[in-house]
């Protein structure tokens, strides 16, 4: 890169950085997580400058000549399934049933791209943020509503610009072939993920929705996702599917109930197709191919999302851990068998009290997923090549890729970051956003936890111990996953504790009373501090 285009592009990083100082919240936040720590800023509206850019972005006009520039697929039947609360529907699934009877599945994903250009303030408004930030009352997006809600969303009825990933798939799910290409799409339906999974149970009382032509894609497409997720997982995929918790918040946004989300069916359908999508464009250009005189090319720089083998020393320290509960998990030096394993562990403690803490075990034993240039596969999902594609109206990374799909695949003349040095500083910064952006998430959830509980001060609840310090135990109401802690003065009052911190325990040194990491508890609710997220119970002795 030349000398002068650097000075440019620091110069334009100068700018952007000030423009995210004065833009954003003072207050600052601090968490310390896995040893690392993390420090974040909530975004409190966009700057004048990158208002203007956005208001300057044409709405609904798409030129005859940029069609033609694309392949056309707005006779396709296309849907939508987001939650119930989405606007931004960055993701749309296409569907056909082909002469040879095989299906062609276009994946079309908003084309960001086209409209966010680099090197100007919206694009680096969009950098410094990373990724949209999801709060139990409230969204920060990541780019300005005008884009996110309206000129990018895949609403219905309305034609759009995408990139996408078409393949044609066999009844047993095997990709024949693939094709990444420019479209212009126009959807026409857009269904909540509790209105598709009514399609799939033939309980679908919206006549308009209910279509012959709309069940059969749904349909089709549900039998193909689970034959893909079976695959994954006989691959060695790690089955993670922990509840989600859920808030009911009345007018003032006040949590009023606790509740947990269930994935059903139709999200699966979802995910399947977008993890397809993903690990196509990884590999298209991730994988190695050979020239003219069959010497292997230098793979381009990319973007990849990577996810690392899990410390062998942690996966140890959980196989010993695990054997209280009369639960196994056998250690391999081969990847692909602890893989096994780990399924087979956690199908085991499916229905059981240790089932939450398993999993959380089991999670912490991982590695944490970061974006990298620098291609070790992801582990977690049993793939040698994968990205992030399918979500660039949230994420950054999933801008870059876009980027250098274009530049790489579709021969575009644009602008974009594809030096590997400069390329790795951006993973690594959209790395540490998204680590802040679940820190902010996780505050929030705990902010909501310690607002609903303080509605129940001195109320008794059953728990569980999801943590045993040198300062007392963590414990987790069993109806809600809300987590406080009993603090050891409060506990056996007469006595001396001692913390046993191999076994995850705390011991009455008089009494020989024990209190050890999963044990079942009665608990009352003494403070709450909402301001600090505290919540703090009191053991009911038996």
């Amino acid at each position: 890169m030349r000398t002068k285009d650097l000075i440019a592009k620091k110069l334009r990083r100068e700018k952007a950085h000030e423009r995210k100082n004065k833009n954003h919240q003072t207050a600052k936040q601090k968490q310390s997580v896995d040893n690392q720590t993390v420090e974040y800023t909530i975004p409190s509206g966009f700057s004048p400058e990158v208002l203007k850019e956005t208001s300057l972005l044409p709405v609904n006009s798409i030129s005859q000549q940029e069609v033609l520039r694309r392949r056309d697929m707005r006779d396709v039947i296309t849907f939508t399934i987001d939650p119930d609360e989405a606007k931004d529907f960055d993701d749309a699934l296409s569907f056909q049933v082909l002469d040879t009877g095989n299906y062609q599945i276009g994946i079309h994903i908003a084309d960001v791209t086209h409209y966010v250009q680099e090197q100007t303030a919206l694009d680096d408004e969009a950098y410094n943020r990373g990724t949209s930030i999801y709060l139990v009352d409230r969204v920060i997006p990541m780019l300005p509503e005008r884009l996110s809600n309206e000129l990018c969303s895949l609403r219905p009825n309305e034609d759009k610009l995408c990139m996408s990933v078409i393949v044609e798939m066999d009844s047993t799910a095997k990709v024949l072939r693939h094709k990444i290409c420019r479209t212009v799409i126009c959807s026409n339906y857009r269904l909540t993920y509790r209105q598709a999974q009514d399609i799939l149970d033939d309980q679908m009382q919206d006549t308009q929705l209910k279509t012959p032509q709309l069940a059969t894609a749904i349909k089709t497409l549900d039998q193909l996702a689970k034959l893909l997720r079976a695959s994954r997982f006989r691959q060695g995929a790690i089955n993670f599917e922990s509840p989600e918790v859920h808030f009911r918040l009345d007018e003032n946004g006040e949590p009023t109930s606790i509740y947990f989300h269930k994935l059903l069916d139709a999200n699966h359908l979802i995910e399947e197709f977008m993890l397809l999508a993903n690990r196509i464009v990884a590999a298209e250009i991730g994988r190695k191919k050979k020239d003219v005189d069959n010497q292997e090319k230098a793979t381009k720089p990319f973007v990849y999302r990577v996810h690392d083998n899990p410390d062998p020393e942690k996966i140890s320290k959980l196989s010993t851990f695990i054997k209280r509960f009369g639960l196994h998990l056998k250690l391999s030096a081969n990847s692909k068998t602890t893989h096994k394993h780990l399924n087979n562990l956690l199908d085991e403690c499916q229905g059981r009290p240790c089932q939450t803490l398993v999993e959380t075990l089991t999670i912490r034993s991982m590695a944490k997923a970061i974006y990298s240039t620098d291609n070790i596969g992801h582990y977690g999902l049993s793939f040698p090549y994968y990205t992030h594609f399918t979500s660039p109206i949230r994420r950054y990374p999933d801008m870059m890729v876009h980027r250098l799909v274009s530049r790489y695949l579709l021969q575009s003349k644009a602008l974009c970051r594809h030096d590997k040095e400069e390329l790795e500083q951006a993973c690594v910064h959209c790395s540490e956003c998204e680590l802040a952006a679940q820190m902010a998430e996780r505050d929030s959830i705990k902010e909501m936890h310690a607002k609903w509980i303080s509605n129940h001060l001195g109320e008794e609840f059953d728990a569980i111990i999801s943590g045993v310090t040198e300062f007392g135990l963590f414990v987790q109401l069993k109806d809600t996953l809300t987590e406080g802690l009993v603090p050891i003065r409060t506990i056996e009052k007469n006595d001396y504790m001692q913390f046993d911190e191999e076994n995850y325990c705390l011991i009455a040194a008089r009494s020989g009373n024990t209190y050890t990491l999963s044990d079942s508890v009665r608990v009352r609710v003494s403070k709450v501090d909402i301001e600090r997220k505290l919540i703090d119970f009191q053991l009911i002795e038996e």
